[in-house]
């Protein structure tokens, strides 16, 4: 696929940019890069290194008005301007505002694809009008545990503390992150379960197995906004696993599954 990626940085933090990055290159080829705000604005500082480290466009977009937000505009502008040249196949909106809410629906009208990102507190009218969206907070939280997890304890804490008092902070942070993403996943994933099992007897072949890819596929186009690691999991595989709803069977690199 050869996708745009269009940030509203008047919505979204520069701590994001390597996960935005990642995400959107692994759907395919990034043509452009474009990052939309009042560049004359204090606030907006952050963002000078890394526009220059990811090469990523920066347009400027004055406010006309005090309190008025114009980056919006300049932004869905220049997503139909790109949408008729022909050439893309998807788009990467990222922000967590829900005026990009009908650009999303007229994007997929033309059927391209639309991966939305933003934090946990976008609108569902957003989140819905993409065919797929990312919590970027969820994927930052998750990526510190891994860097902390995978950091060792210096003999001589710089904050004075002994090591058991880091460890035991580091541990009732976990518990308190891991007890979060339960409460706002574990009422989902009944409907999760009872969606896999009609797209599994919808599409399986004659002797009951279904692929992957299927899964995933008609799991994404039901819930727009499902990601597997929004519940702790890598990949789908090891999430379906998880749900000890199948039998499954590996044919070379292809995995199949099958209901109990």
């Amino acid at each position: 696929m050869k996708i745009a990626v269009l940030i509203d940085a008047e919505n979204i933090s520069s701590k994001y940019m390597d996960i935005i990055l990642n995400e959107a290159n692994a759907l395919g080829n990034v043509i452009y890069k474009r990052i939309y705000g009042d560049w004359t604005m204090q606030n907006m500082s952050s963002w000078k290194e890394v526009i220059l480290d990811n090469s990523i466009q920066p347009i400027q977009q004055y406010r006309n008005a005090a309190g008025k937000n114009s980056t919006d505009s300049s932004l869905i502008i220049d997503t139909m301007d790109l949408l008729y040249l022909g050439k893309l196949n998807g788009f990467c909106i990222v922000s967590s505002d829900s005026d990009f809410t009908r650009l999303a629906a007229r994007l997929r009208e033309s059927e391209i694809y639309v991966l939305g990102m933003g934090e946990q507190k976008t609108p569902r009218s957003f989140i819905s009008a993409c065919n797929k969206f990312l919590y970027l907070d969820i994927l930052y939280e998750k990526r510190q545990q891994n860097t902390e997890n995978g950091e060792q304890n210096s003999p001589v804490p710089e904050n004075g503390n002994s090591v058991k008092e880091n460890k035991d902070n580091k541990e009732n942070k976990e518990k308190k992150t891991k007890a979060a993403a339960k409460k706002t996943t574990v009422k989902n994933i009944d409907k999760i379960k009872q969606a896999l099992q009609e797209i599994t007897e919808e599409n399986a072949d004659i002797d009951g197995w279904v692929y992957l890819s299927i899964l995933g596929s008609f799991l994404i186009k039901r819930f727009p906004k499902f990601d597997v690691k929004k519940y702790g999991y890598s990949k789908l595989g090891l999430f379906v696993e998880s749900l000890d709803m199948f039998e499954t069977r590996q044919d070379g690199l292809n995995f199949y599954y099958k209901l109990k």
